[in-house]
């Protein structure tokens, strides 16, 4: 998500068109390169005796390498028509001509065209539909479960119906909106003897959270707190997640929003509190990225040692955003 929002603040500042497309079937476009034997489906009037099973030439759904295959497919077709995969993200493809961009990112079967290039965009299609059974969806409005409206402002994303669904599936959706995802000065922890809640439920809703958090940075905090409960949560962990669901009840539509600032200038800030986990005195990370004058990374997360003073807590922050950065 954080090449896909870095793209977002770049069409945005320089006013590129965002192109949607999908794979149908992307799966079964795959080569496969192993030995794969599967008995005849029922029903198959092949003229198979007994015993006899097939070979796959292809892959299907449902195979541990059907991605791989897919992927590497994609690859191969993308580099002859002479695009570079990108270092930092892989499902990134770039080509420069005569000083014009055209950018490819794609997940799994949905992929997203932008750049200034319009020639170079237009034949990259026609390439693709030659190549591959695919759907053109126009003009970029929902991808990942993600909402995502362009306007005279810019680009903003957002996951309301993402939210609305999640408050009606936990039975929240008539619940009284909280102001804030956290209560100050929470003091979660593992209590002795505490009354615990269902672990599956707690589960399947921060893994919820933590995905809504992708267009949501004023929930980030608390979603990195509540997590850290995840082996063992007890009745006041899914206290505190549930609260972040009351807080989205009344933010429902919040998101994030791309500006067109007229440049591309990269700021990264970081800081630290020391010694805030009461119960192991480890200090939180938190960190975020500015492309272009826009938001387009956020984490919070608790640090893996004990930090003897504020200046080391910090300065592992600041090391930790330094070689998350470069290795995103």
């Amino acid at each position: 998500m954080d090449t896909i929002r870095v793209l977002f603040s770049v069409a945005a500042n320089k006013e590129w068109p965002l192109h949607q497309f999908d794979v149908t079937n992307a799966f079964l476009h795959g080569d496969l390169t192993e030995e794969v034997y599967m008995d005849a489906p029922p029903g198959f009037s092949g003229g198979f005796k007994e015993g006899e099973v097939c070979r796959l030439k292809k892959s299907l759904y449902g195979l541990k390498q059907s991605p791989r295959a897919w992927f590497g497919k994609f690859t191969l077709a993308m580099k002859e028509y002479g695009y570079h995969q990108s270092n930092a993200d892989h499902t990134l493809f770039l080509k420069r001509r005569n000083g014009l961009v055209t950018c490819l990112i794609i997940y799994v079967d949905d992929m997203i065209i932008t750049g200034d290039d319009t020639e170079e965009i237009a034949r990259l299609k026609r390439n693709l539909f030659s190549k591959f059974e695919m759907k053109d969806l126009g003009n970029l409005k929902y991808f990942l479960g993600i909402e995502v409206l362009r306007s005279k402002q810019g680009i903003f994303i957002c996951q309301k119906k993402y939210v609305l669904d999640l408050l009606a599936e936990t039975g929240l959706i008539d619940c009284k909106p909280a102001d804030t995802p956290m209560v100050v000065n929470h003091n979660l922890h593992m209590e002795l003897n505490g009354e615990l809640a269902d672990k599956g439920r707690y589960q399947r809703l921060v893994g919820k959270l933590i995905y809504l958090s992708h267009t949501r940075p004023d929930i980030a905090y608390a979603v990195g707190v509540v997590s850290q409960f995840m082996h063992q949560p007890q009745v006041a962990h899914m206290e505190a997640a549930q609260r972040i669901l009351r807080y989205l009840k009344g933010t429902a539509g919040h998101g994030v929003l791309f500006k067109t600032n007229g440049h591309l200038k990269v700021e990264l800030y970081t800081d630290a509190d020391w010694a805030g986990d009461k119960g192991n005195r480890r200090s939180t990370s938190g960190y975020f990225s500015l492309v272009g004058g826009n938001l387009v990374t956020w984490r919070s997360k608790k640090q893996k040692v004990v930090a003897l003073s504020s200046a080391e807590a910090e300065f592992r922050a600041a090391r930790r955003h330094w070689f998350f950065t470069k290795g995103s």
